[in-house]
């Protein structure tokens, strides 16, 4: 499996928007092949910063990802709501529970 932790910072004003869109983005990400899952995670005590939680089969399910027409259209909308730009950190499974493979 191949994870990817995008941590993104929206301006306090965007934050439902934000949302919205990429709510939008990960119910189309989850139809793809390659994705096994793909989380949308709020942090608790600080509303404006996310995570979004993707695990991908192969390490090349990433970039088809990114050229999908959903994907596109979420970077599009979202980098401007962003208050800072996106990292990402890159994770490999060590242990997943059995209905994540």
């Amino acid at each position: 499996m191949y994870i990817v932790h995008v941590h993104v910072h929206v301006k306090p004003e965007f934050v439902e928007a934000f949302k919205e869109i990429t709510l939008e983005n990960a119910r189309n990400s989850i139809q793809e092949p390659g994705v096994v899952r793909f989380d949308v995670i709020q942090q608790a005590d600080d509303p404006t910063r996310f995570v979004l939680v993707e695990i991908y089969r192969t390490p090349d399910d990433p970039a088809k990802h990114r050229e999908t027409a959903h994907y596109n259209k979420w970077r599009e909308l979202a980098e401007p709501m962003m208050a800072e730009p996106r990292t990402r950190v890159i994770y490999q499974d060590v242990f997943m529970t059995p209905q994540e493979r």
